[in-house]
């Protein structure tokens, strides 16, 4: 077995609001926090793509996983923090940070990005971080952003790592090598999908749950979903699944996590719809479909 970690359900990656001056909102993050875990997510998820945490300096990022922690460690929830960066040496600096966080059951680690690594060195990698990380580690597959992906012979020979309890695949379809990873993937590795378009039908292969942004909106929709996935009911999964796609199609118009936000805002739950450069902000027909995206998935 590779980790006891239990990655079963869905997992929101939090957006990481900023105040009318421009500041990481700490009272926004505990309270949007709340709220998912309300709502039936199984924890939270702080630092990931759609938390902007390259945006982000060493004491805001610190200042984030404090408020997630806080409110994780009062519900009892847990919470996996993304620590990936292009190297490993500050990758793994990063993880054994994590040490003694209160409610921190695992890091989320992404493939290493732009200086594309063969895949042989992206395994060798893992298993550094692997070896050095107090908690468990959860792989970050996503060749579209990072250049480089992993295969199913790399996946399955990380899934028997010590020390990695699973990945968060999102490679932009449900393709023939995350099936063969979840046929075969032993015991104690968990494959989340990453991929919001595909997640049900990646739970009822054999998937453990979900890293899903789109659950920032419909959160109660989408745990009733992978939950009837992981079950086996399969025509009320089917149902939800059709309902929630428009949702999602509509909050990855534009570059995550702008149309998030900006339908956060337009609901009251976040003081600015705000992202930092590069990125920019929703355009309001983006939020304005959203919002009639999720009025319908939630009537």
């Amino acid at each position: 077995m590779a980790s006891s970690l239990d990655l079963r359900g869905v997992w929101v990656p939090l957006v990481t609001p900023y105040d009318p001056a421009g500041d990481v909102d700490v009272a926004a993050i505990e309270r949007l926090c709340g709220e998912y875990l309300d709502a039936g997510a199984a924890g939270i998820v702080a630092l990931g793509t759609t938390g902007e945490s390259a945006a982000l300096d060493a004491q805001e990022k610190r200042a984030v996983v404090d408020a997630c922690s806080r409110v994780c460690a009062a519900r009892g929830a847990p919470l996996i923090v993304g620590t990936g960066t292009n190297n490993t040496r500050t990758t793994i600096a990063a993880t054994r940070a994590l040490d003694g966080i209160p409610a921190v059951v695992g890091a989320l680690v992404v493939v290493p990005y732009y200086v594309r690594p063969s895949e042989a060195g992206i395994v060798a990698h893992f298993e550094a971080v692997a070896q050095a990380s107090p908690v468990p580690v959860v792989l970050y597959n996503i060749p579209y952003r990072t250049g480089r992906g992993l295969g199913a012979p790399a996946l399955l020979e990380l899934a028997r790592v010590p020390n990695i309890a699973g990945v968060k695949q999102a490679v932009g379809a449900l393709d023939a090598d995350t099936l063969e990873v979840l046929a075969q993937a032993p015991e104690g590795f968990g494959v989340l999908g990453g991929e919001d378009p595909v997640l049900f039908p990646i739970v009822c292969m054999g998937g453990v749950g979900a890293i899903a942004a789109s659950a920032h909106l419909c959160t109660e929709r989408f745990v009733a979903m992978i939950e009837c996935g992981l079950t086996g009911k399969l025509e009320d999964g089917r149902a939800h699944a059709e309902a929630l796609l428009p949702v999602v199609r509509a909050a990855f118009a534009e570059p995550n996590p702008a149309v998030f936000k900006g339908v956060l805002h337009a609901q009251g739950r976040i003081a600015t719809p705000d992202v930092r450069p590069p990125l920019t902000n929703a355009s309001a027909g983006a939020v304005e479909r959203c919002l009639a995206a999720v009025e319908a998935a939630t009537r």
